[in-house]
């Protein structure tokens, strides 16, 4: 079965500097379809801030022919036997929003448990270089929304230099997550998300855009010494 997996390890800063020049994911990894690998940053921190870009802290997220390919890569390859150290989710496809290059969206979706099930949310986009400006206006207010949500358990943002920028998100329930998006939430400013896909739509800021949402299937490791992050999930330590 096609699967996704989203990986966060700490490495040395050095190294981290290496890998933005130098990924350290060959595309000839056997059953690897896709890997996207990037650096992490704190939703809604100020933009000049060392709380904004976390080097040393790495988000990577993959897609896989089967989990026996990611396994293998975790067992066999020298930066897998990294990640395989650290925390990560393995993940299946439910919905997709836009396209982006490199990603082949499987034709069959999953389902949800129930209406209590938690849910992975994944943003990732290629900017448009001079939109940058406008989509940090419009930006920093939704990371913030997404940041201090209450039905958010976990959120970060990343980025691979030049253009590439992602967010990623665990829900408690989808509803939650739904509400958010379409400004239902119970919050302070709770249109913040719809307003700036309102501005999207009448100036794009990206060439490519997608939103991926996704059933969690296991997960492995710890992250900042937590383990749970997930409920309802099988957990490996």
């Amino acid at each position: 079965m096609n699967i996704f997996s989203y990986h966060l390890v700490k490495i040395p800063f050095l190294d981290a500097i290496k890998h933005i020049a130098s990924n350290p994911i060959s595309t000839q990894v056997k059953g690897l379809i896709h890997a996207e690998y990037m650096t992490a940053m704190t939703l809604g921190s100020p933009i000049f801030s060392t709380s904004r870009i976390l080097i040393g802290e790495v988000a990577v997220f993959m897609q896989w022919e089967n989990e026996t390919a990611l396994e293998n890569y975790l067992k066999l390859d020298s930066f897998g036997k990294v990640l395989a150290n650290a925390w990560h989710v393995r993940l299946s496809f439910l919905r997709v929003w836009g396209k982006y290059t490199g990603f082949k969206i499987p034709d069959a979706e999953d389902l949800l448990g129930d209406s209590t099930s938690a849910v992975v949310a994944i943003t990732i986009a290629r900017m448009k270089p001079l939109a940058i400006p406008r989509f940090i206006h419009w930006g920093r207010p939704v990371e913030k929304l997404v940041r201090d949500h209450p039905g958010s358990l976990f959120s970060l943002a990343s980025i691979k230099f030049p253009n590439t920028v992602s967010t990623f998100s665990i829900w408690k329930t989808e509803k939650e997550m739904t509400d958010m998006v379409h400004g239902h939430s119970q919050v302070s400013q709770p249109k913040r998300h719809s307003e700036a896909m309102k501005e999207r739509q009448r100036k794009n800021f990206h060439f490519e855009f997608t939103t991926l949402r996704f059933k969690p299937l296991s997960e492995y490791g710890k992250w900042n010494g937590q383990s749970d992050i997930i409920p309802n999930t099988i957990e490996i330590l």
